[in-house]
């Protein structure tokens, strides 16, 4: 295919899979079952936090998590006391647990308390090109208060060689516009085009037969390479390719 070629069928594809028929399936069901910001940004994150594995069990995990912060998590966030973290001890998806769990709660308070919310971190650290580098400075900030160590594994560290799926697609949550009612266009201070796509296996086995992505792991260093190449297909946009990546991946086993 030639990059117009490659362009147009990718194109297509994203208008085939940005469409909300496809939240029915997705984590990101769950912040789209409230209206308040500070709700959203919570539920989102703690919702991609948790976004591996089986996609149903991930969607029943993230609903238990809402019903545990009696659907209005950002209020339970501020208002938490240490007793209210009991309840919250026996959740577990995989290795992300009730102890986890209670320190992100805390964390979360921290971040709305003395740092502006989730928003206010990646406006301040974001740089030029890239949102990598927040996510990093955001990661610091996230554990500033104790912890316990094994708790850091569930956010990511790019600067550290991860390809930070799970963030990353949280921001492009939070960032892309809200057009075809996908995404929410929340956080207006960051521009799209600083938006690495969430790479996974699925999107990166298509973007490699697709001759976007040559490395063969699926790691810092080959978002970097992915990134540049959907960059040149849609500077201001190239995060709407994860649709068509995804999508050729999982329902069409491209």
């Amino acid at each position: 295919m030639t990059k117009a070629e490659l362009k147009d069928f990718l194109d297509a594809k994203v208008e085939e899979y940005n469409h909300p028929r496809f939240l029915e399936d997705d984590p990101l069901q769950i912040p789209h079952r409230f209206t308040k910001k500070e709700d959203i940004e919570i539920s989102a994150f703690l919702a991609s936090t948790i976004a591996w594995g089986n996609r149903k069990s991930i969607i029943n995990n993230a609903s238990k998590l809402m019903d545990l912060m009696d659907h209005a998590p950002h209020d339970f966030v501020i208002g938490h006391q240490t007793e209210d973290l009991e309840k919250l001890s026996l959740f577990v998806h995989r290795t992300f647990n009730g102890i986890d769990l209670g320190y992100f709660v805390t964390s979360l308070k921290n971040v709305y308390t003395n740092h502006g919310g989730l928003e206010g971190i990646f406006t301040t650290y974001q740089t030029r090109d890239s949102m990598q580098p927040a996510i990093s400075r955001f990661k610091e900030v996230f554990f500033e208060l104790p912890h316990e160590t094994r708790t850091t594994k569930h956010v990511s560290d790019p600067l550290k060689g991860s390809a930070a799926k799970r963030i990353n697609m949280f921001l492009r949550w939070m960032v892309r516009d809200n057009s075809t009612g996908v995404d929410f266009g929340l956080w207006k201070d960051i521009s799209p085009s600083k938006l690495s796509c969430p790479l996974d296996v699925h999107t990166g086995n298509v973007g490699r037969k697709l001759k976007l992505l040559k490395r063969k792991q699926n790691d810092a260093k080959a978002l970097a390479e992915l990134d540049i190449n959907l960059r040149k297909l849609a500077p201001s946009d190239p995060v709407k390719y994860d649709f068509a990546l995804f999508g050729l991946g999982v329902f069409e086993k491209f």
